[in-house]
């Protein structure tokens, strides 16, 4: 099965946080993970933000990425999506950020899992929703 990610699963391959246990179920069962280049400035700046709050050495954060760089995920780049990535954000009032890896996964035919409740639930119940996967309904 194919599947977008974001950031926000992805940490949880390597940090214990809620869900992660769902995360790990994710990386392991699915056959095709893809995610926008974005990914890797946004999983990288949470391991910044970690480290920076004491939450993780540096070591550490420089072990998580250099893991996540090496992860089966296709990084596939986000300019292809881009116009779709900014029309459903102005129309919807979320980030371009966030549409970009579910713009990534219309794109793909296939759903974009995500850990940021706020967004999916702000779509679930709407015709995009379709593409939408909360991390816990796995």
């Amino acid at each position: 099965m194919r599947r977008v990610v974001d950031a926000s699963v992805a940490v949880k391959w390597y940090i214990p946080e809620v869900l992660d246990d769902h995360a790990e179920k994710l990386l392991v069962n699915a056959d095709e993970l893809f995610a926008p280049d974005l990914i890797i400035p946004e999983t990288s700046n949470i391991i910044w933000k970690k480290i920076r709050r004491n939450e993780l050495t540096a070591d550490e954060g420089d072990n998580i990425l250099s893991a996540f760089l090496r992860s089966s995920v296709r990084i596939r780049p986000h300019g292809s999506v881009a116009r779709s990535a900014f029309t459903g954000a102005r129309l919807s009032g979320q980030t371009v950020y966030d549409w970009t890896y579910l713009a990534l996964a219309i794109s793909l035919s296939c759903e974009f899992v995500t850990a940021d409740r706020k967004f999916y639930d702000s779509l679930s119940d709407t015709a995009i929703g379709k593409h939408l996967k909360w991390l816990g309904d796995l």
